[in-house]
């Protein structure tokens, strides 16, 4: 039986730490096609801008004991994903995986994730996928620090991966989000999630003397009161992998007959 090819990919780039772990944990699982933004491409989202010019970068990547081809490309993880599926496999892959991040991508900012835009991406084009995040310090989101253990987050990545590979999920489960807590261990518990409704990561506004000199946005993290323990939040706050199902529908769930009739009656008024 051929092995399933697996894309891996990854918006911290294709020298990132979390990539290489992820090639670590799924390196007997399949073939593995291993293609990520050539540079730092966190906070893009799903975007396909008109800037990149999809230049391909063949390199290796590798901790010392393994090393597995891949590829960097002058794009967003968006469309790195698309450059492996369009032009770079050679068979349709089982599955795209993106991650590990640095950095969790939780409650109401996982449009913004570059992570999981990359895996949206792929759900788009009919391939399951998966987006694994490891909370880390955020002083660390935008680095490639090699004191980070993506050990754990490995495991569960591959162990949802597994399942996926053999059972599959259900109607209307294109994404599947997984979050691993900092002090995660490959024994600890894992709950199914919903997103967080209340802002986590808080906008700041820039710190500049003038409308025409350098003010980037800032942001800080604000922990909201009261979070349920059924959210993504609440469960990396109990310590537990957080296993959030996404759908590419992302349509109101509210009766549509019944908004429906409300705005007849309100645009009569």
């Amino acid at each position: 039986m051929a092995r399933p090819l697996i894309l891996l990919t990854n918006d911290d780039g294709v020298n990132s730490p979390g990539l290489l772990a992820v090639a670590k944990a799924f390196d007997s699982l399949g073939d593995l096609l291993i293609v990520a933004p050539q540079e730092q491409q966190s906070g893009m989202g799903r975007s396909v801008p008109s800037y990149s010019d999809g230049r391909l970068f063949p390199t290796t990547i590798g901790n010392g004991e393994q090393s597995w081809e891949a590829y960097g490309v002058n794009a967003s993880p968006a469309q790195a994903v698309l450059h492996g599926l369009l032009e770079l496999a050679d068979r349709r892959p089982s599955l795209v995986v993106s991650g590990v991040n640095y950095g969790e991508n939780i409650t109401t900012s996982v449009t913004s994730s570059g992570t999981v835009g990359a895996a949206f991406e792929a759900a788009a084009r009919g391939f399951p996928a998966l987006a694994v995040s490891l909370q880390v310090d955020p002083t660390l989101f935008l680095s490639h620090d090699n004191s980070v253990d993506f050990s754990a987050a490995g495991h569960f990545a591959r162990l949802f991966a597994e399942h996926w590979l053999t059972a599959g999920l259900p109607d209307d489960v294109d994404v599947l989000k997984i979050d691993v807590p900092t002090k995660a261990t490959r024994e600890s518990e894992w709950r199914i999630t919903r997103l967080e409704r209340q802002t986590y990561f808080l906008p700041l506004p820039p710190e500049r003397e003038s409308p025409d000199a350098v003010g980037p946005l800032g942001y800080t993290i604000d922990i909201p009161q009261n979070v349920d323990p059924d959210t993504d939040l609440g469960a990396l706050l109990d310590v537990i992998v957080s296993v959030t199902p996404l759908s590419l529908d992302m349509t109101s769930r509210i009766d549509l007959s019944e908004l429906g009739d409300l705005l007849q009656e309100q645009l009569r008024i």
